[in-house]
């Protein structure tokens, strides 16, 4: 299991990701964002995150019913207009896709995330870069695929927990007591993820917080204390 530490930026030449930095303040090719604004992307163009963190947000196309055993079926009303559909890290790229069944949008998650744009064929000037952003597009699908496997669970604690354990598998750093997630994140929109509500969120972290399965830290972060713990809980 691979628990983030910043691989992205250590794996990479530090002098090619500068130049490219550079050719975008040269060009005018970047922005920094406040917290929560919408970054302006578009179909067709290349992003790259340098810092901060970007939040990927799709407009929901039908209600979705929760299926939890004993538990009636939750009001469509409840449920938010945008589904939270994960993060792009610093030092990642993004691209919002033409055709899709949702109307993606890109948000910036964080205070003065910093956003540097880009033609795909600008790429010509790094070919060693462009192999870079194609390896980490592969892994951003393989890792949708997981998301996807998580999601198609018929409880929502269990959609819930599987959730949590991809999040923090992909983006944790070291805490105290295990792993924890970098970002704020609200039940509303950990519900929109895993097609629930904020109220069950709410009552179901409760739940795994009493279990000790999960842990919340300062600034309301969440963390996984044991590794180990989440995967017996996944046996059960």
């Amino acid at each position: 299991m691979h628990f983030s530490e910043n691989s992205a930026e250590a794996s990479r030449p530090f002098l090619t990701w500068q130049r490219i930095i550079d050719w975008g303040h040269t060009h005018y090719r970047d922005r920094i964002f406040r917290k929560d604004e919408r970054v302006p992307a578009r179909p067709g163009l290349l992003y790259l995150v340098n810092k901060g963190a970007i939040r990927l947000v799709g407009a929901a196309q039908s209600s979705i019913v929760n299926f939890d055993d004993g538990e009636s079926s939750e009001p469509p009303s409840d449920l938010p207009e945008e589904a939270f559909l994960g993060f792009v890290d610093a030092g990642q790229p993004f691209e919002i896709v033409a055709q899709s069944p949702f109307n993606l949008q890109a948000y910036a998650h964080v205070d003065r995330t910093e956003v540097v744009w880009m033609y795909w064929h600008d790429l010509d000037n790094w070919p060693h870069f462009r192999k870079e952003v194609y390896e980490s597009f592969r892994y951003q699908h393989q890792r949708k695929l997981l998301w996807l496997s998580a999601l198609g669970q018929r409880r929502t604690i269990e959609r819930l927990m599987n959730f949590l354990t991809l999040l923090i598998e992909e983006y944790g750093e070291p805490c105290e007591n295990g792993y924890c997630l970098p970002y704020l994140l609200t039940h509303a929109q950990i519900g929109s993820a895993i097609g629930s509500t904020r109220v069950t969120v709410t009552r179901l972290m409760g739940k795994l917080r009493r279990q000790g399965l999960i842990s919340i830290q300062e600034d309301n972060l969440i963390c996984m204390p044991h590794w180990e713990t989440a995967k017996n809980y996944k046996e059960k």
